[in-house]
């Protein structure tokens, strides 16, 4: 009986308490997570990118690991 009282109470609570954006509204928040989330990403790649890269000691050669393959670098050392 809790179960039903707890669901009906939820319902209730969507419908009639709950305050939805509008469409223009919801667009405009999607568009901030969209833009927010590629910057997000880019920094991450750059980061990635410009730590990842390191001088090889045999040849001279150049190698990208990224940030998993600096960090194990770093730490074996």
């Amino acid at each position: 009986m809790k179960l039903r009282t707890y669901i009906e109470s939820v319902v209730d609570e969507m419908f009639h308490k709950v305050t939805w954006p509008s469409w223009s509204e919801l667009q405009n928040s999607s568009y901030i997570v969209l833009i927010s989330s590629v910057i997000v990403a880019l920094m991450v790649w750059l980061m990635d990118f410009t730590f990842g890269i390191q001088g090889s000691l045999d040849d001279g050669n150049v190698v990208w690991r990224g940030v998993l393959g600096f960090i194990y670098s770093f730490i074996s050392q």
